[in-house]
């Protein structure tokens, strides 16, 4: 399971109050913290933090990259909007990977964001990912088919281009439980799933931002742990989510005991951990 560390993101008070102040040790704190804690990437967001979010982009990464010692964890650079991707690119270290996040498919101001997106990967370097929304110019699909349907466009689009399926996690967009009549989205999401990994070989990744399923209800981290544990087991590989929350990483690690990707002991838990740091 791919981790990408959640907690560098301006929706969060923290980070918000980091970026005004352009405060960078409460940045390099979560950069390292969650690198500690095995995040494969750091998501990195400026969210509505800033009105110059492509400066601030740039300031982030530059920030994260600048920490005592290092922090070579590849970041995932988190934003629809080109520009400010662009920007972030501009000053990051691609050599050991990144990911782009997000594009939808298309938008109607922009027919052609996910060409850009697939052209500012490949002129970054070969290492560099993209996070695809199943979500076109009309908006986030409420069914399965036209999940799948725009999932099996961007793999035919990437696949034109030559860009690596395995560079491309596709993204079937989580909705809030709590929200009226989205309460299907979770199952329809996992059916989704199950087609979307059949759609090239090697197959793309699969990834959700997890806390949005848990997004105003009362028992979130329960919902989140619970529909990981689903998701996994209908092909999901990677997810946006807290790595520093030990209960959800645990969850991980006895998902992959189970389905025997890992040798059990009665220290599997600790092994899971160690090894994802290393």
């Amino acid at each position: 399971m791919i981790i990408i560390g959640e907690r560098i993101n301006g929706m969060f008070t923290d980070v918000k109050d980091a970026i005004a102040s352009k405060n960078k040790q409460p940045i390099q704190e979560l950069a390292r913290k969650q690198t500690e804690a095995g995040a494969a990437y750091l998501d990195v967001n400026v969210g509505t933090a800033a009105a110059d979010q492509e400066g601030t982009m740039q300031w982030l990464v530059e920030t994260i990259q600048s920490a005592e010692g290092g922090c070579s964890t590849p970041l995932c650079l988190d934003s629809q909007k080109p520009s400010v991707i662009a920007a972030g690119l501009k000053v990051i270290n691609a050599e050991t990977g990144a990911i782009l996040n997000s594009t939808p498919l298309n938008k109607k101001t922009d027919e052609e964001i996910l060409d850009k997106y697939i052209e500012m990967a490949e002129q970054t370097g070969p290492k560099v990912s993209i996070i695809t929304l199943t979500m076109d110019k009309n908006g986030v699909p409420q069914d399965v088919d036209t999940r799948v349907a725009i999932a099996a466009e961007i793999v035919q689009k990437a696949m034109e281009k030559g860009f690596d399926t395995q560079r491309l996690f596709i993204d079937p967009i989580v909705l809030p439980v709590k929200v009226p009549n989205a309460q299907v989205q979770a199952g329809n999401l996992l059916a989704a799933m199950d087609q979307i990994k059949y759609l090239a070989d090697p197959a793309p990744h699969m990834t959700v931002g997890l806390s949005n399923v848990s997004q105003g209800a009362s028992e979130r981290s329960l919902i989140n742990r619970i529909f990981l544990t689903m998701a996994m087991s209908h092909g999901l590989d990677s997810a946006i989510a807290d790595a520093l929350y030990e209960n959800l990483i645990n969850v991980v690690a006895t998902f992959d005991m189970l389905m025997i990707k890992e040798i059990y002991s009665d220290s599997f838990l600790k092994l899971y951990t160690a090894a994802n740091k290393a």
